[in-house]
């Protein structure tokens, strides 16, 4: 039985402009796109909002606060995992790349236990189970500076919807962190460490670098072209990272740290991702390069909400509104990540995608989501 839903009176926001119209979906793919105000007969009047594309969100750590919403709290995971889904449907996120840790260090006072196999069980029963609303991948962050990273990506296949496999360094000095005070006052603050203890943390990580960082590097590309997921850098800073990654066939990078990084990003053609909070903010936590500063050099092309669902769509529009341009800035959370991601059904309004649109009005200068649609199914 043919389902159909017409979206009407609405700015819709298309690939490259916004035009008011209907946007008819039938059996959860997007038939018809007709211009006008409008609103047929058994119609959603959407009263003049705007109709984007579903939001497409790269990188998120929420997952991991929905689990442990405060230190040595652990949270039940099904509940944690149905919350967190809830929250990025009421948000305006129908496609996610959920970002877990593989890398572990369980030896030692700084010790990281490994949890992204059995974590990523869990979502998959539910999602199996009809307990989620939206589309979710995997994004395993391989950090190489662990003890554990080639046992735990054995552990995946292809069959594990792993779309991304960024490549992670946060040894002490370089990249995130090359300011090794911002490090000691976030590591020392959540983890009650004394200076001694920060001294030997240092140092312990280091030393694991310096014994497994290269060969975890080469079984993690491996392993990404195994699962045949798309690879990403993590916080590049000099063009010769940026080489070491195009040497790779990496396409996405994740928060470069400085204007040459970005810039030889796209000399590569890698997409440069940039966090929606540093754009918020105006700067970054770390120190590093303010994504608005990317932004109007033409060098920022995919924004993620890294640990703030909400800042996605906030900070689309704030570049729209940077840039004149309110379909480019939307381009940045829709169409842009999902051409990273290789994912070529989604991120456009036009017809024959997939019906994931979201309603969103702008009230006292902030987004609200009115309704979120997943292949045409209201979810939110």
């Amino acid at each position: 039985m043919t389902k159909q839903l017409i979206l009407a009176n609405a700015n819709v926001v298309l690939e490259n402009e916004v035009i008011r119209g209907a946007v008819t979906v039938t059996d959860g793919v997007i038939t018809a796109i007709d211009p006008g105000m409008s609103v047929p007969s058994g119609a959603e009047d959407l009263e003049g909002d705007l109709l984007c594309p579903g939001l497409i969100e790269l990188h998120t750590d929420n997952l991991e606060r929905h689990i442990q919403p405060r230190p040595k709290v652990d949270w039940p995971h099904a509940a944690a995992i149905v919350a967190h889904d809830a929250e990025l449907a009421g948000v305006g996120i129908t496609t996610v790349f959920d970002a877990m840790r593989v890398g572990s260090i369980p030896t030692g006072k700084g010790r990281y236990l490994k949890y992204a196999r059995s974590l990523s069980k869990e979502l998959w029963g539910l999602r199996e189970a009809g307990a989620l609303r939206i589309s979710h991948y995997l994004h395993l962050r391989a950090e190489v500076c662990s003890e554990t990273l080639e046992e735990e990506m054995a552990e995946f296949g292809p069959e594990d919807r792993v779309g991304i496999v960024s490549l992670m360094d946060h040894t002490p000095g370089q990249r995130q962190f090359r300011d090794i005070s911002k490090l000691k006052a976030y590591v020392m603050g959540k983890n009650n460490m004394t200076e001694d203890d920060f001294a030997d943390h240092v140092s312990n990580l280091k030393d694991m670098r310096d014994r497994n960082g290269a060969r975890h590097e080469s079984v993690a590309v491996s392993e990404a072209n195994r699962y045949g997921a798309v690879l990403a850098s993590h916080d590049d800073t000099t063009p010769d990272h940026v080489t070491v990654s195009a040497r790779h066939g990496i396409r996405l990078a994740e928060f470069p740290t400085t204007v040459e990084a970005a810039r030889a990003c796209h000399d590569h053609g890698i997409a440069v991702m940039m966090g929606a909070p540093n754009l918020i903010r105006g700067g970054s936590h770390s120190g590093n390069v303010a994504a608005g500063e990317l932004a109007e050099l033409d060098l920022l092309d995919i924004v993620s909400s890294d640990y703030v669902p909400a800042a996605l769509l906030s900070s689309a529009l704030l570049l729209g509104d940077m840039w004149g341009n309110t379909a480019r800035g939307i381009a940045t959370v829709t169409k842009a990540p999902a051409e990273a991601s290789g994912l070529t059904d989604r991120g456009r309004i036009a017809t024959g995608e997939r019906a994931d649109m979201i309603r969103v009005a702008r009230i006292a200068g902030a987004p609200v989501v009115r309704s979120t649609w997943v292949q045409g199914n209201r979810v939110a």
